[in-house]
């Protein structure tokens, strides 16, 4: 049994939604754990994760919609790099889930799914995933 998993996502946009939940329940799958927790981990300072909604495509586009209305791109920032705002949108979404393991798969609501949330792509970034029995 591997201690941790990882993973690749690919994304062809500045900013993009990545379901990730099918990747997440393999890894649970591959670890045999029946009861406890997953934690995902994103290593990176320009992308992060979430839980929303996974049945309505809408919900994704207008995810991005509002947070380049709440957070420009663009807004003055000092930072020579010029991507300042990707940064406060990695910290407002986080790079981190702890989530519960219940019958060896994910305990999420009906219409809840797994996120990588891309805030400077394209690219291709890695996920940790990380199942503790208990």
């Amino acid at each position: 049994m591997r201690e941790i998993y990882t993973f690749g996502v690919k994304t062809a946009q500045l900013n993009a939604m990545v379901n990730i939940t099918s990747e997440i329940n393999k890894a649970i799958r591959e670890s045999g754990v029946k009861s406890g927790i997953c934690v995902v981990f994103v290593p990176h300072t320009t992308a992060g994760i979430t839980v929303n909604e996974n049945a309505d495509p809408d919900v994704v586009r207008d995810f991005i919609m509002d947070m380049n209305k709440i957070i420009p791109k663009n807004d003055d920032h000092r930072r020579a790099g010029g991507n300042s705002s990707v940064h406060t949108r990695t910290s407002l979404t986080g790079c981190s889930l702890t989530l519960i393991v219940d019958e060896g798969r994910l305990l999420l609501g009906t219409w809840q799914g797994i996120y990588f949330m891309e805030f400077d792509g394209p690219g291709i970034r890695k996920v940790h995933v990380k199942i503790i029995e208990g």
